[in-house]
């Protein structure tokens, strides 16, 4: 049984609110049926559901301004979302209302190579965005393991990462202006075109990462860069998990910045296996996955550090992919890694932590003694590059025993992260999912300004309320 929340201090939606939010979009643009709203009651996390009373698709802004005017004047709550691909509960409309889709908001409304940048809408999926820069020659660094579903908008509002961050950095340095609505139905221009903008408070940034919480994106201005002309692809192998981790940080010592790492715990590698059937090394504790990108001179220089520390490092094997279509199938076994993890159990637990790439391996250690302890299954799949990491512990919850044990040991995950140095959240979010974990290890001033800042925006609390700080 997925947990579910009540209504708080949010109105129901009734039929005549119904009647004139059909008169906004249009009729085809409203689905009210259990069936409907039962699709939008969830998201990719495995633990929440909630149905919306209504489910609404804007197809341009002034839509987005009629509905958020409409719901702020009745006090109905809204709660942005674009694929629902996102893994905190953040899309979940846990407080009913409206379910405001942005997914039919989908143009690629203008790539301009001279300027580095592309104008989009909401909607668009960053696959299709992506297709459609590569036919210039360009590339939006940002790269979600959910890029085939994930929308522009949420990843934004999400504050995005992937495996690319660890040379190319997340979102948020990658978004020049954003359009959006205030809850109060008023649409907003933040930032503009350019590089450098220092006009007042950095509002773009403000907006990037607050879940849908603050205003709803429509548009977005997004830098670019042109595509690498080289790539190369090398697997290693490690009989040690923790060493693994040691050997990024000895990568990274020894003056080279991949353009990814990703790490891949025996569990993961069996997994993969049994959904693609790729034959990877099963005998291996971990492997490393590093993609090289430059100048076919700077690549070859980094793949030769790389494969060097490696071996010194005592990795059990080295590959080097021959050509990019054998790369690209070992990428996309890595992509595969998460639906082996969410495949794997009834409820999979899947934590999403940033901790110093110094203290990695020890960070891993005590993740599987934690679990080792409590007799559960765990699996450390991540972004090794820069930390991130995503601990996935395997449960049940129709079985409150193993559910409660399962709880408890993703408490002491949480709490080693936070120890070590690190942070709570590193790329999914807090949404509903880590609420608890906010008020318990964050500052109360600094969760009192986000209160304060939400006023400012929101006065009346409807959008995406419960959330992030909300009880």
């Amino acid at each position: 049984m997925m947990r579910r929340c009540r209504y708080a201090d949010c109105e129901m939606v009734t039929k005549d609110a119904i009647r004139k939010l059909e008169g906004i979009v249009g009729a085809a643009n409203v689905l009210s049926s259990e069936e409907d709203r039962k699709v939008y009651s969830y998201d990719g996390t495995s633990t929440w559901v909630h149905q919306p009373d209504v489910v609404v698709f804007p197809t341009e802004t002034a839509h987005v301004e009629a509905v958020l005017a409409l719901a702020n004047e009745a006090k109905i709550a809204v709660t942005p979302r674009g694929g629902g691909t996102n893994l905190s509960g953040g899309s979940v409309p846990i407080r009913g209302g409206i379910s405001l889709v942005m997914t039919r908001m989908n143009k690629i409304l203008e790539i301009s190579p001279g300027n580095l940048s592309a104008r989009v809408q909401a909607g668009v999926v960053l696959m299709d965005l992506q297709k459609a820069l590569a036919a210039k020659g360009l590339f939006f660094p940002p790269d979600p393991q959910s890029f085939l579903g994930a929308t522009i908008g949420g990843i934004i509002s999400e504050n995005a990462g992937g495996p690319v961050c660890l040379k190319y950095g997340v979102t948020k340095q990658y978004i020049l202006g954003i359009r959006a609505v205030l809850p109060t139905g008023k649409a907003i221009q933040f930032g503009g075109i350019t590089l450098k903008n220092v006009v007042g408070y950095d509002l773009v940034s403000l907006l990037t990462g607050s879940e849908g919480t603050l205003a709803v994106i429509t548009e977005a201005v997004l830098r670019l860069m042109p595509m690498p002309p080289a790539r190369k692809t090398i697997i290693a192998t490690f009989d040690d998990l923790p060493k693994a981790g040691e050997t990024v940080s000895a990568i990274l010592d020894a003056g080279t910045v991949p353009a990814k790492i990703e790490l891949l715990d025996n569990w993961v590698i069996r997994n993969i296996n049994r959904i693609t059937g790729m034959g990877l090394s099963e005998g291996a504790a971990a492997m490393l996955m590093f993609e090289c990108d430059g100048t076919d001179e700077v690549v070859a220089h980094d793949a030769e550090k790389i494969i060097g520390v490696c071996r010194r490092m005592g990795a059990a094997g080295v590959i080097v992919a021959k050509d990019a279509a054998e790369a690209q199938a070992y990428w996309k076994a890595r992509g595969a890694g998460f639906a082996a993890v969410f495949s794997a159990a009834p409820t999979v637990l899947a934590e999403d932590v940033t901790v110093p790439r110094t203290r990695m391996a020890e960070f891993i250690r005590r993740v599987t003694d934690i679990c080792k302890a409590a007799d559960l299954e765990v699996t450390v799949i991540g972004h090794a590059g820069d930390g991130n990491l995503h601990p996935s512990v395997m449960t049940d919850q129709n079985n409150p025993g193993h559910f409660a044990r399962a709880k408890r040991a993703v408490d002491e995950i949480i709490a080693a992260a936070v120890e070590f140095g690190g942070v709570l959240s590193g790329e999914h979010g807090i949404g509903l999912e880590k609420q608890k974990f906010m008020r318990r290890t964050q500052d109360p001033t600094f969760i009192d300004l986000m209160r304060q800042i939400k006023r400012i925006f929101d006065p009346n609390g409807i959008l995406n309320p419960g959330k992030i700080w909300e009880d």
